[in-house]
């Protein structure tokens, strides 16, 4: 996670562009069989550069899951799917620059809802399967955003994420959702890298034109802008400590869905918030294209929204803590 801060500090988009197993890889190893696992990840170790991404956000479905409609249709010793995704980070990386592959979530029964919902891994080169546009973006505009459209792309039966039987229960989509507890605290890390940019900048700023921030004083004897800064960071502080402990948790084998969701939420909301206030002490220039100030500011923002939007990662805490099920709690 400090590796992600770091490279985030730089440039969230080149950080998002630098080749690696990514959120595909991160899948494969979440709910993958051993075998999966070995086949899949191995490249990476060697050879050339490669990317793997993860096509779960269709035009009509975004964080109802439920609500996908890509289809996955057994055919004999192979599975044969069908639809849109949109959304799909480094999907041109991974399906035409290089030896990669994509995690398309699709139904196999949409009776079932969730737990009809599976994984299947799409390698480079396989037929059916292409690249229909590249997203314009807000901000990290340096990574590659991807339309992927599938038309009777048959993938082997071996393909499918975990177990090629297919479960008569939830058990599958849980654990290509499990891949959200490793991916989480990356995108708060990343949250955390451009947060302190900013407010490094910041700092710099009011440095030369001779601004102290005054620290030990009570509030009401701080000016605005003392006020500000102060709170920027203790935004950016609570949110590295919540993304730690949910690392932390992660490498030691222990369960931290709770405290993924937590500090994504968290980290997402506080890099939002400090880049705004960053372009905000700087007044004019802060927005111009002058500084860079306005592309943390843009860059921030995916940082609320993908890998589960603020909003969908408050109801998962809620729903931790509080034990309702997403019936109970939606």
């Amino acid at each position: 996670m400090v590796s992600i801060e770091e490279l985030s500090w730089g440039d969230a988009g080149i950080y998002l562009s630098m080749a690696g197993p990514g959120l595909g890889g991160a899948a494969v190893a979440a709910a993958g069989t051993a075998e999966q696992k070995t086949r899949f990840l191995s490249r990476f170790r060697s050879g050339k550069p490669k990317w793997a991404g993860m096509a779960i956000t269709e035009p009509g479905c975004g964080s109802d899951s439920s609500a996908i409609q890509t289809t996955a249709t057994r055919d004999g010793d192979h599975w044969v799917l069908n639809g849109t995704k949109i959304f799909c980070t480094a999907g041109h990386k991974a399906l035409m620059e290089s030896e990669g592959f994509v995690v398309v979530w699709a139904t196999v029964d949409k009776s079932a809802g969730r737990a009809g919902i599976k994984a299947f891994i799409v390698e480079h080169g396989t037929p059916g399967i292409t690249v229909a546009k590249l997203e314009h973006k807000l901000g990290i505009r340096a990574s590659d955003t991807a339309m992927l459209i599938l038309e009777d792309c048959r993938v082997p039966l071996d393909n499918i994420l975990g177990s090629p039987e297919i479960p008569k229960t939830a058990e599958g989509f849980k654990g290509v959702m499990a891949t959200f507890d490793a991916t989480r605290p990356a995108v708060a890390a990343s949250a955390i890298g451009i947060g302190r940019a900013a407010i490094e900048f910041v700092r710099e700023a009011l440095d030369k034109e001779g601004v102290a921030i005054r620290y030990g004083l009570a509030t009401s004897k701080l000016t605005a802008v003392e006020r500000d800064f102060m709170e920027m960071e203790s935004l950016l502080q609570a949110a590295r400590l919540l993304t730690w402990r949910a690392a932390w948790m992660m490498d030691r084998g222990m369960r931290n869905n709770l405290e993924a969701s937590m500090a994504k939420a968290k980290a997402g909301l506080a890099v939002t918030q400090i880049t705004q206030k960053a372009v905000e002490i700087l007044g004019p220039l802060g927005y111009s294209r002058s500084l860079l100030v306005e592309k943390w500011m843009r860059d921030a923002k995916i940082n609320d929204i993908f890998e589960g939007t603020q909003q969908i990662n408050m109801m998962i805490v809620a729903r931790r803590i509080l034990g309702y099920s997403s019936r109970e709690l939606s």
